[in-house]
């Protein structure tokens, strides 16, 4: 195996089979989850990451589990959620005070 595979990228192990656009896609998601630039949100570890199932991920260097996206650490939804509890926290601070 192993052959050219500098357009079609991580999903060139699917040669000519399912089409060119679902290959496309594929690609794009898998790039995404197997990346090396992946943070652990735990200890701030780069490339420590690797995903255990759909949705649970496991940091080698921390020991941490914890939940995120099907393909992705974090999904837009859930960084969103932590934003708006963040920005509730501070507010209640400040009334404390």
């Amino acid at each position: 195996m192993g052959g050219k595979t500098k357009k079609v990228g991580i999903t060139g192990k699917y040669g000519a089979r399912y089409g060119s656009t679902v290959r496309k896609r594929t690609r794009v998601i898998l790039e995404r989850m197997k990346s090396k630039t992946l943070k652990c949100p735990k200890c701030a570890t780069k490339g420590s990451v690797q995903r255990v199932s759909t949705g649970i991920w496991y940091c080698k260097k921390c020991k941490a589990k914890f939940t995120g996206g099907a393909y992705y650490i974090e999904t837009p939804r859930g960084a969103e959620s932590f934003r708006i509890s963040k920005r509730k926290q501070r507010e209640l601070d400040l009334v404390e005070e």
